[in-house]
């Protein structure tokens, strides 16, 4: 199975089959579920690997680190649900976050220094010093200093007017409520004023507002679905597990106590190292029993748990280096430009103030009477010289003021029409019909209007795996069942409203992903087991449905009588076997703690 070529021998149920050590008996009770009588089923011939909830789950090798001891010196102490012990040592961070990068009092002392990491604004600012000097003013006063003026307040109002939408984001994340204990009572409070060591309730769909150990879920083995997209990019599900130890106690009911002794904040999203008293006994936490801010929960009703990290100590706030200082290719470009130019500049005023020097030196006894430059003058009493400061004093200024009477070699207009360009794209590009996102009911946001020429432009290339460059997905192609390659090239892609499909309560449910059906395999799944290669079709398709960690999650359409079922996994192989046994007639309808529900060929079982 593979994104693009189709892979042989994809699956194989032949050591399943001849191996009795990997053979497993899955039981489920049979219940009434949409009208279908659901029946009891034997997986005798398949041997999925064992799945452990609770504490057991959550203990693997990977997670080994967190059993260690943690030092005193190097541990944070959390005691649950009592923040104001839990900050009277150290006063913790607030859970308040500013990924604004300025304020009042250092918006226009760091802005124009962010401004003059331009080579042309220093050169336009050296021009106009020079130009205040009596003895080298050539142009006004005024004139020399409006144009950079002009430009730096352009730029100003533009990244005061960025930095506002990052304050306004601010202060509505900051105001996003949760549900706090308080007083054995979940109350509604404001994320910012959440603490350390207080019990949050998370509800389904819901943003989880800091880092928090789980305590207990609403499902019985105490397992939680998050996604993660907010922080790795990754749209899968992934699991999380509260301990035995704290999953039957009940906030609300009873009073909840216990002191976790975890790691201080890292930036680590993928580790910690921390053990929990309860009740007298001491367990040990994982990254399977913390969820950090950002996440989502899904496909659980509730989630229980108590802060540990707030704020700015999160693990996301701790990986965000706050907003960068954006700049394009064709503005470094620039910079590299305006040295050369600046350079070819000083070297046509060091020629210009040599030529100076040998015609001062060669008339230098005729200096006081010739036509346009009189160093004598006359119109008093006194004879004296006119704004001669001596042959020395003459080249230095002769080299300046050639350096000012050259300033058009870097047009200052030039940036002042590229600023104006950029907020007219800007304007286009929120405005385009065709970059609106129907779904969302979002438009184009443009966040840096500093990189406006750099949309589309590539400059290198670097790809490690399916999904860095492309779009990480899986696709069935073809499959290999007890030595037979079922890849004949006769695949077809059927239409969606072709494809296999389930009724239950009025309802039609489908899957949301088409995938490739060969007719030879349609033909042995139909019919059943009256065959011996149709009973290894149906095992193998029965095996890919039932085999997994996948959960299905059913979305709604604009069509109240059409559902799609949408699988949702860790991964993108198990999302497409899943996808593929579907199509065949094997649908997973329902997956819990405690049993899962397929649909074979219209029979729940």
């Amino acid at each position: 199975m593979d994104s693009k070529t189709p892979v042989e021998n994809l699956y194989s149920i032949e050591p399943a089959l001849s191996s009795s050590s990997r053979r497993s008996n899955f039981s489920a009770r049979s219940k009434s579920l949409g009208g279908s009588s659901i029946r009891e089923v034997n997986f005798s011939d398949v041997g999925p690997k064992p799945v452990r909830y609770g504490s057991q789950g959550a203990e693997s090798d990977t997670y080994s680190m967190s059993q260690k001891e943690i030092n005193d010196e190097d541990a944070r102490l959390v005691h649950i649900n009592d923040p104001v012990n839990t900050n009277e040592r150290f006063e913790f961070a607030g859970n308040s976050i500013r990924t604004a990068k300025y304020s009042i009092l250092t918006f226009l002392p760091r802005n124009l220094f962010e401004q003059f990491h331009r080579v042309a604004y220093i050169y336009f600012l050296v021009i106009a010093v020079l130009n205040q000097l009596p003895q080298l003013a050539v142009f006004g006063r005024t004139a020399s200093i409006l144009p950079l003026a002009f430009v730096l307040l352009v730029t100003a109002v533009k990244d005061a007017y960025e930095d506002y939408r990052r304050h306004r984001a601010d202060r509505i994340e900051n105001n996003r409520l949760a549900l706090v204990l308080v007083n054995n009572e979940f109350q509604q409070k404001k994320w910012k004023n959440i603490q350390v060591g207080e019990i949050i309730k998370i509800q389904a769909n819901e943003t989880i507002p800091c880092d928090m150990v789980l305590l207990s879920t609403s499902e019985p083995t105490g397992v939680a679905y998050v996604q993660t997209i907010n922080l790795d990019g990754e749209s899968n599900l992934k699991t999380r597990y509260a301990k035995q130890e704290t999953l039957q106690k009940i906030p609300e009911k009873e009073n909840v106590s216990g002191l976790i002794k975890c790691e201080k904040p890292n930036r680590n999203i993928y580790g910690f190292q921390a053990n929990m008293e309860v009740d007298g006994k001491r367990v040990s936490l994982g990254p399977s029993n913390i969820i950090l801010r950002g996440c989502e929960l899904k496909n659980t009703t509730w989630a229980v748990g108590v802060a540990v990290y707030a704020g700015s100590e999160t693990k996301a706030m701790l990986n965000n280096s706050g907003a960068p200082s954006k700049r394009s290719r064709l503005e470094t470009h620039m910079n590299l430009e305006i040295i050369f130019l600046s350079l070819f500049l000083v070297a046509l005023c060091t020629v210009v103030s040599v030529c100076a020097a040998v015609w001062l030196r060669r008339h230098r006894d005729e200096l006081d009477y010739l036509p346009f430059y009189r160093r004598k003058d006359f119109s008093e009493d006194e004879e004296k010289n006119y704004n001669y400061h001596g042959w020395g004093l003459e080249i230095i200024f002769t080299f300046l003021m050639s350096v000012i009477v050259f300033q058009i070699m870097i047009p200052i207009s030039l940036y002042i029409s590229m600023e104006l360009v950029r907020v007219g794209q800007a304007y286009f590009m929120i405005r385009d019909a065709e970059m609106y996102d129907e779904s969302s009911n979002t438009r184009f946001q443009c966040r840096a209007l500093n990189i406006n020429e750099d949309l589309g432009q590539i400059k290198y290339v670097f790809s490690d795996k399916t999904g860095t460059l492309t779009e990480n997905k899986m696709e069935f192609q073809c499959a290999s069942i007890w030595g037979v390659d079922y890849n004949g090239g006769k695949a077809t892609s059927q239409d969606q409203k072709d494809g296999y499909f389930v009724q239950a309560d009025g309802q039609v449910l489908r899957p949301k992903m088409v995938v490739k059906t060969d007719p030879e395999l349609l033909q042995f799944v139909r019919s059943g087991k009256e065959t011996k290669e149709g009973s290894y079709v149906h095992d193998f398709f029965l095996a890919l449905a039932a085999c997994n960690t996948i959960v299905p999650i059913i979305v709604d359409t604009p069509d109240p009588t059409l559902k799609l079922i949408d699988y949702q996994g860790e991964s993108p192989d198990e999302q497409a076997l899943v996808y593929a046994a579907a199509a065949y007639g094997f649908m997973l309808i329902e997956r819990t703690s405690g049993h899962i529900v397929i649909d074979i060929q219209g029979e729940r079982k």
